[in-house]
């Protein structure tokens, strides 16, 4: 991890960039990425900014933080697209999904 600078804010004892990881980590589970639908947050602007926003885990500087970063950043990639985000609430996509990230990560072993 990239070492804390003294004067950086702390949000519950972690940095902004941990809390990041942890959360773009998290999208790569298909249930979480349905579970974030159905509560809507897939739908607001501010959300999907913020998911642009994390686009900056697919540089290599950032990559390497990843532990499994072929379905991270695929999940990543899928959330910029309106389809998709509407498309994640069917079982059959999370079936589909689940199985793809079990594949991948089985892979990146």
């Amino acid at each position: 991890m990239p070492l804390a600078r003294p004067d950086e804010d702390q949000y519950g004892g972690f940095t902004r960039f941990e809390l990041e990881l942890e959360f773009v980590q998290a999208l790569a589970n298909p249930y979480y990425l349905n579970h974030l639908a159905s509560q809507k947050l897939l739908q607001d602007s501010s959300f999907i900014e913020y998911l642009k926003y994390l686009q900056y885990f697919n540089k290599p500087e950032y990559i390497r933080y990843l532990s499994y970063p072929a379905p991270t950043l695929k999940a990543l990639e899928l959330l910029q697209q309106e389809r998709f985000r509407q498309d994640i609430l069917s079982p059959d996509v999370i079936a589909r999904l689940a199985e793809e990230t079990v594949l991948a990560s089985i892979k990146t072993r």
